[in-house]
């Protein structure tokens, strides 16, 4: 079985990508042993307003991730519990990857978002891990 410092390491560095349809959805597939497959990425929680495109929009993403079947693609274990979110902050066509002082001047970069604390995969990756690892144990002892 794969050992955590591993896993966490693949977790972190494994390359995301942006899943078809409309959504924002975005997933790592990692390759396991034993035909396992362990997905791991973020998604835009819904909107629920229509936003005003001259004012600050706050998006709310939430990770999640899923041991699968390689084979069948069938879900073995999963958790989209909505544990980890993190916020993303859009000003007209600006966003947090732009430089934000340059549109509305000096901001104090703590006070966008400020209750997003898990918006980096290596925030969670060891919480991930351990969860996968409980997972795959569970799986080798024939329980699930």
């Amino acid at each position: 079985m794969i050992g955590k410092k591993e896993l966490v390491d693949l977790i972190e560095n494994s390359e995301s990508e942006k899943m078809q349809g409309d959504k924002d959805i975005w997933e790592k597939h990692i390759y396991l042993d034993n035909n396992n497959v362990l997905i791991v990425g973020y998604a835009e929680e819904e909107e629920t307003d229509i936003q005003d495109p001259e004012e600050e929009t706050v998006k709310t993403y939430y990770w999640y991730w899923e041991l699968r079947d390689s084979q069948e693609w069938n879900v073995i274990f999963e958790n989209h519990d909505k544990i980890f979110s993190f916020c993303e902050s859009e000003m007209g066509t600006y966003s947090d990857r732009d430089r934000m002082e340059d549109v509305v001047g000096d901001i104090d970069e703590a006070e966008i978002c400020a209750w997003s604390e898990k918006d980096l995969i290596k925030d969670i990756s060891e919480d991930i891990a351990d969860k996968v690892l409980e997972w795959l144990s569970m799986i080798q002892r024939g329980e699930k």
